[in-house]
């Protein structure tokens, strides 16, 4: 492989990633205030007129036991809905075909398009600590491995966000994933409840659940409580991670839906 090969244009990532900012701050109230203020109605009612009615759970206030399930759902739905509209719109206003004559590698292409997801989930994910913070809601005991789990978690629902885009031929079509199959697993992931609340049967089938290891990874690093195996949760998620991307860039290489 000779030198220009190896080289890695950071010029067109780079791009990538500015557009994208660009286009999350053009539509801030759609990207980021929409996402702030449903977590903080979130916040509100499971802090505020829920959580004082139960008791401390694994040493914290309910609230801060449910508050990462309420910032993992914000971050799924800011990484999912940037990667999704942002591919699906290149296709549909042609604009993909002009990025493939540009020196990019599909690695670059794929890369400068999560970068977008990454950098919305990133923004959405402080702006929510913020307002957390106000309703005395967060706690943060690990950060690094909270802002490991915020992008990997990105990455995956990025990857797969950029695999409806390719797949799908309408508006309509982008939302099906998101409905039928990304809402009900995250809402039968925990993020609400404990595990130990289940019975035996349902916990079992919980811990089948990956979007069970989305939330209980930001909620090891945030309160330093975790009901799964952090091995098994590492493995779930960054396995994800490198299966989802791996699969996209494989569909850019052979030109699914991308080349005509």
């Amino acid at each position: 492989m000779n030198e220009n090969m190896m080289k890695v244009n950071w010029i067109g990532i780079y791009t990538f990633l500015r557009k994208g900012m660009k286009r999350t701050f053009r539509v801030a109230i759609q990207t980021l205030v929409a996402p702030v203020v449903s977590s903080a109605l979130y916040i509100f009612i499971f802090g505020t007129v829920i959580g004082t009615k139960i008791d401390d759970f694994a040493g914290v206030p309910y609230i801060s036991f449910v508050f990462p399930g309420i910032l993992m759902l914000a971050i799924i739905n800011a990484s999912f809905s940037s990667a999704s509209s942002a591919l699906y719109f290149l296709r549909w206003g042609r604009g993909l075909e002009e990025i493939l004559i540009a020196p990019l590698s599909y690695t670059e292409m794929i890369i400068g398009l999560l970068s977008e997801s990454l950098g919305r989930a990133l923004l959405v994910a402080f702006l929510i600590l913020g307002v957390g913070s106000l309703f005395g809601a967060v706690q943060l005991v690990n950060p690094i491995m909270f802002v490991f789990y915020v992008l990997a978690i990105a990455a995956i629902f990025g990857s797969l966000g950029m695999l409806v885009a390719l797949w799908a031929e309408s508006f309509e079509q982008l939302q099906v994933m998101n409905t039928f199959v990304i809402t009900p697993l995250t809402y039968l992931g925990g993020i609400f409840y404990s595990i130990t609340f289940l019975p035996e049967l349902a916990a079992k089938i919980t811990l089948l659940n990956p979007f069970f290891y989305f939330a209980d990874g930001i909620r090891s690093s945030m309160i330093g409580y975790s009901e799964a195996n952090s091995e098994v949760g590492l493995v779930v998620i960054v396995g994800l991670a490198v299966f989802l991307v791996g699969l996209v860039k494989y569909l850019f290489s052979i030109g699914w839906k991308i080349r005509y």
